[in-house]
């Protein structure tokens, strides 16, 4: 399978991240990476960056050391109607956003309230993909997420780090092969991404490929594959925007 994006990156700015922008940039050059995403962790994670950090993206070239690079976020969903933590002014200025629930800034719910999160995430115009959806750690109904996801063009993401033995996530791959029958069945596009805190870890998606590659999922529908499919899935979600939002 054709691998050249990774927008699930984090750099010193999460606080809980050990490589500096230049470092992982340097890093998805090396792996022959078309496109590098900076998704720092956004305000309610503690450690992280004050919310300044996404006003300022302007200064940021999109081009550096010979690889396109996407200035995003991770954010936060905060409550089961999918609110996340980045005010409308600040969101505008990204690039794209990935929206996940974390233990940190929201307790485990109901499958009906977890469901309910992150469907109502998939509404926020800003967001193009959801982390880390098969969680354990938040049980959702993943048929339904799955379906929302198609209806609204939002990836779901297959997380390389939420398949690692000794990760947090454990359970996570029983979970991916819930969502991808319900993906492949809908017509629900994913995302690779190696939620890399480290620039050794960056472009790293031997565990998501295996995963996708168990389920005997479809390229077509794995957008790491294209540079341009991704950008797509982008444009599409900030038309629905509503004009200066």
């Amino acid at each position: 399978m054709k691998d050249i994006l990774d927008v699930h990156v984090h750099t010193t700015a999460s606080g809980h991240a050990y490589s500096t922008f230049g470092e992982c940039i340097a890093a998805a050059k090396k792996k022959n990476l078309e496109l590098i995403g900076i998704a720092d962790h956004a305000p309610s994670v503690p450690g992280v960056s004050h919310s300044f950090y996404f006003a300022n993206f302007k200064v940021i070239p999109r081009e550096a050391y010979g690889i396109k690079v996407a200035m995003g976020a991770e954010l936060n969903i905060i409550d089961y109607s999918g609110s996340t933590d980045l005010p409308a002014q600040l969101l505008k200025k990204l690039d794209y956003a990935i929206a996940s629930l974390h233990r940190e800034c929201i307790n485990t719910g109901s499958v009906a309230e977890n469901t309910a999160a992150i469907i109502g995430a998939m509404r926020n115009p800003h967001v193009v993909i959801i982390g880390h959806p098969d969680n354990p750690q938040f049980p959702a109904d993943l048929d339904a997420v799955a379906r929302a996801a198609a209806d609204n063009r939002v990836l779901l993401e297959i997380n390389n780090s939420s398949y690692f033995p000794t990760g947090h996530r454990a359970g996570s791959a029983e979970n991916a092969k819930l969502m991808l029958a319900a993906c492949k069945k809908y017509g629900a596009a994913v995302i690779m991404g190696s939620d890399s805190h480290i620039d050794l870890d960056v472009g790293n998606h031997t565990l998501s490929q295996k995963v996708l590659a168990e389920n005997n999922f479809p390229a077509e529908l794995v957008v790491n594959s294209s540079v341009e499919k991704f950008f797509e899935c982008v444009k599409y979600r900030k038309s629905l925007a509503p004009k200066g939002a």
